[in-house]
């Protein structure tokens, strides 16, 4: 549907909340709602929601979609190993459907392994190769014991700046994004928000 007088495509956009305050703001008064006041209103909204999807960046164009992921079952050979062979500080935990179950980091690794705080990632794999850690020993133990569950998600929909702020508040730095089953479907990082923004500006 088009709003000929005003050269809007009303089917693309979404007026919300934050829509309607601005065009309010924007009319600098109190008024008295009539019929035109509201197709007044309708029709600043209206731009302002366009003005703020145009800005939007989804999900899905900046993520990372080649995931390296871990079962529930794995110990903590298989997650070092995979941390210290792809450079990466965490990874999605994922059941036998490739559904998100949670997250594993390099800190969940150091308590896995019996390591203190005192002791770097690097030391957990000097220690897996043998070279010994005093006062500490490993332990057998599967992702899905020490696994942060359950996962904080995103979806490849949602605007890449909510995403940035879910990773400032958390102090986190990467997204599992899930479908609407909660399948795996790839991983958005501060760095992949930092290149979109950087590209943007």
């Amino acid at each position: 549907m088009a709003d000929e007088k005003n050269g809007y495509d009303v089917k693309n956009y979404e007026i919300g909340d934050e829509d309607l305050r601005a065009a309010l703001r924007e009319m600098k008064s109190y008024i008295d709602v009539t019929e035109e006041d509201l197709k007044k209103i309708y029709a600043i909204a209206l731009r302002h929601a366009r003005e703020r999807l145009a800005q939007k960046v989804a999900v899905g164009e900046a993520m990372t979609r080649d995931v390296i992921s871990i079962k529930g079952d794995a110990d903590i050979h298989k997650v070092s190993s995979l941390l210290a062979q792809h450079r990466i500080s965490g990874l999605p935990v994922v059941d036998e459907e490739n559904r998100v179950i949670g997250v594993v980091t390099e800190a969940d690794v150091l308590s896995m392994a019996g390591i203190g705080r005192g002791h770097t990632f690097k030391d957990v794999i000097r220690h897996i190769l043998g070279e010994p850690l005093p006062k500490h020993t490993v332990s057998a133990c599967l992702v899905r014991e020490v696994m942060t569950s359950p996962a904080i998600t995103t979806t490849s929909d949602a605007d890449i700046r909510d995403v940035a702020t879910v990773l400032n508040e958390k102090r986190i730095k990467r997204l599992p994004v899930v479908d609407d089953r909660g399948t795996l479907i790839g991983v958005i990082s501060r760095a992949d928000v930092v290149r979109v923004m950087g590209d943007a500006s």
